[in-house]
């Protein structure tokens, strides 16, 4: 599945990071209330039993919401050099293999002065496997 084209709308990740090279492709869908990112579960993905690893799941999380706040926040015409996660929370509530679309879908819930809110639901094939929430703070230019 990894050489499939990605559903529509997705378009390869934007942002490029050396810790996220080995799970490429990844592919992302962006809105102004939201960035999606998506991937084909392969190998690099997954633990020993061949089950995607919490590690990744969290990772793409975090990173997904973490746009998605930017997003709004520039959106809205605040003034934002970026963001760092200040607190992340992941529930698991399943488990996705080999093979299967990944995305995590996220929500933009609010933001303060320094502060701003996300929450996410990450899915495989349509299932949802986990949730999470974070907090970012925001960075001045």
């Amino acid at each position: 599945m990894a050489d499939s084209a990605p559903p529509e709308g997705f378009e390869p990740h934007y942002r490029e990071s050396a810790f996220t090279d080995p799970w490429e492709p990844i592919y992302s869908q962006v809105a102004p209330d939201r960035v999606r990112i998506g991937l084909y579960l392969g190998p690099a993905h997954c633990n020993s039993r061949g089950l995607v690893h919490g590690g990744l799941i969290a990772t793409l999380a975090d990173n997904a919401m973490g746009l998605s706040c930017g997003e709004v926040l520039r959106g809205a015409g605040r003034d934002v050099a970026g963001l760092v996660t200040v607190n992340l929370s992941t529930d698991f509530l399943g488990s996705a293999k080999l093979g299967q679309w990944l995305v995590v879908d996220t929500d933009f819930v609010r933001a303060g002065g320094t502060l701003s809110f996300a929450r996410a639901l990450v899915l495989a094939d349509g299932e949802p496997i986990a949730r999470a929430n974070a907090t970012f703070k925001i960075l001045k230019p």
